[in-house]
């Protein structure tokens, strides 16, 4: 793949070495991640933040990872904030947006949505989430969180057993890490869900075809007894069409420290896009977790400024450069250790 300016809309575009290239890339950005350095790269460049749905992590972290290079950032948030709402097409607006911008990261309701809107842009766009369809930035953090964790037990992504819980169906996280996880080799899969909320069949027959196992199944216990990586998602209750429909499945499939200590291998893992749903009728990660050293849910976060930092470099062709205008910081801050 040919990162420089190109567009970041699907798992589709990587091959194996493209997504070893991101990683080796975001591990070069922990030091500007954790303010132990500073780099201007790109003063002088807009990003474009366009997210016409609800988000907090994706849409905070695109515009940290922009801000860590240098950037500066411009946000529209909702459709009711922008001239999308007076009835502006998605190629009018693109075409508008990309004059203003360098690079935009975007997030919208419907499917295909962010593809349709790059094809009017003047400038790279990166899909920040459409719809039920995929979040491919999301996946690489994912992954790169498997990676690191499975490495520091002297693991890697080969052989991986990973259980995915939850809601399948509409989850646009599990759909690109499944489609991810095509590009490696002998993985043991066990998807968890209730029927009427499984991983679609055309996703489940890539990841067979590919050669890897699938099971799918309702028993959450014993799916998660024999894995390295146990992935909850919450129940997508923005793809519903009303809130009591979602509410059947809220709360199906809870994972606390009781659990975990009775049915999970010492050192299994646990993920979670998030944000996680701590309503008492949901919970499906409890708070007695939080101790738990294999939870990894906030160091999953926290990958995805280095990725998404990654992802700019590449686009703008500036790799090489990072280093060359960094410093020391001169405040204190709390992320940096010794």
């Amino acid at each position: 793949m040919n990162f420089t300016g190109s567009h970041i809309l699907s798992i589709k575009q990587f091959e194996r070495a493209d997504i070893e290239r991101v990683f080796e890339v975001a591990d070069s950005m922990a030091p500007y991640a954790l303010r132990r350095k500073v780099t201007r790269v790109l003063e002088g460049a807009i990003l474009g933040s366009m997210f016409f749905e609800p988000s907090t992590r994706t849409r905070i972290s695109f515009g940290c990872a922009f801000n860590l290079l240098g950037g500066e950032v411009r946000e529209t948030t909702g459709f009711e904030n922008s001239a999308l709402a007076k009835g502006e097409s998605l190629h009018d607006t693109a075409r508008v947006l990309s004059g203003f911008s360098d690079v935009i990261c975007m997030r919208h309701p419907k499917s295909g949505s962010v593809a349709e809107f790059a094809q009017a842009s003047r400038v790279p766009v990166l899909n920040g989430g459409d719809g039920a369809n995929e979040h491919p930035s999301q996946a690489l953090l994912d992954l790169y969180t498997i990676r690191k964790e499975l490495a520091s037990k002297g693991r890697g992504i080969d052989g991986l057993r990973i259980a995915m819980i939850g809601d399948l169906r509409y989850g646009r996280t599990v759909h690109s890490l499944c489609k991810l996880l095509l590009l490696f080799n002998n993985i043991q899969v066990i998807l968890v869900s209730p029927p009427e909320l499984a991983m679609p069949e055309s996703i489940v027959e890539q990841m067979r075809a590919a050669g890897h196992s699938v099971s799918i199944t309702e028993d959450l216990p014993q799916s998660i007894s024999h894995v390295d990586i146990a992935y909850s998602t919450r129940i997508q209750e923005e793809r519903f069409d009303s809130q009591e429909e979602a509410d059947i499945y809220r709360g199906r499939f809870r994972l606390n420290q009781a659990i975990y200590t009775q049915y999970c291998e010492p050192n299994t893992v646990i993920m979670h896009p998030l944000p996680r749903d701590s309503r008492a009728n949901a919970n499906e990660l409890d708070n007695d977790l939080n101790q738990n050293p294999n939870l990894a849910i906030f160091r999953q976060a926290d990958n995805g400024v280095l990725i998404r930092m990654a992802l700019f470099s590449l686009v703008l062709d500036v790799v090489d450069q990072v280093h060359k205008s960094a410093r020391d910081v001169n405040w204190y801050n709390s992320l940096r250790t010794p």
